[in-house]
């Protein structure tokens, strides 16, 4: 135990080459099962400490097949290519011999190369500016994070129907823990449903599928240490059930970290 609540979730346990064995944790705990994005996260590490692995993530793409219990979950990573440059792995989560999350990542070397970022940083006040709100209480994962909303907060009981999705907060872990690729994977899904802007209300949804690109390379991740980052989510349709949600996380010096894409389930 580290002490840490983030660093003591995605602990891992290697049970045989590329077998590893966590265990879920209360402090983040959702709805239905552990956040997503803490899945997210233990599944890029399982990929992180194997000794075979080049590089740094890429990409991380996770299918979130059924919902986790508490208690153990099993993972096991296996390289299928491996370039010069670049090395691809299949991850499964599985309880009790069912799949309940499965998982594509690439991880890659990074060269100097010719760079440019077409997207272009928001305006937005400092996080010093804007007051400390947060998710409602009994989400408990999000407890772990320090979150300043500049737009689009979680609706209150007596809201009305928005006409837009956007969502952007400032965003950090609660004890200032320094970013690293787990974390920033957790960060990524820090999101609540677009589905609630829209309509006003609180209901059922739950992340089917999540993609996250990575921009950032490690001495990126060391300069931010564990300061805010800027976090900006929008979807673009809804439908059947169904909606998608695009989304940025921006360095307070404006360096764009990440890109994610997702698909919800939703009920009304």
């Amino acid at each position: 135990m580290t002490g840490h609540s983030f660093d003591d979730a995605v602990t891992l346990h290697h049970t045989a080459p590329g077998r590893m064995r966590a265990k879920t944790s209360p402090d983040w705990a959702n709805m239905v099962g552990p956040f997503g994005g803490l899945t997210a996260a233990i599944m890029l590490r399982a990929v992180e400490e194997q000794p075979d692995r080049i590089g740094e993530p890429l990409s991380l793409t996770v299918n979130f097949a059924a919902p986790i219990a508490d208690g153990d979950v099993d993972i096991a990573a296996t390289a299928v290519r491996t370039n010069r440059t670049n090395q691809h792995w299949l991850v499964e989560l599985s309880q009790d011999g069912v799949v309940k999350a499965t998982a594509t990542t690439v991880f890659g070397i990074r060269r100097d190369a010719w760079s440019e970022t077409e997207a272009l940083p928001w305006q937005v006040p400092a996080p010093e500016e804007i007051a400390p709100t947060g998710l409602h209480p009994t989400v408990v994962w999000a407890r772990n994070f320090e979150m300043r909303f500049v737009e689009g907060a979680i609706p209150g009981p007596d809201a009305e129907p928005s006409p837009s999705s956007v969502t952007a907060l400032w965003v950090r872990d609660r004890h200032l823990r320094a970013f690293d690729f787990a974390l920033l994977t957790a960060v990524s899904d820090v999101f609540y449903p677009r589905v609630y802007l829209r309509r006003g209300a609180v209901s059922p949804a739950g992340t089917i599928s999540l993609t996250t690109y990575f921009h950032a390379d490690g001495s990126d991740l060391a300069e931010i240490g564990g300061d805010f980052v800027l976090a900006r989510a929008h979807a673009n349709r809804f439908s059947r059930g169904y909606f998608d949600q695009s989304a940025q996380l921006w360095s307070r010096g404006g360096e764009l970290l990440v890109t994610t894409h997702q698909m919800v389930y939703f009920k009304t």
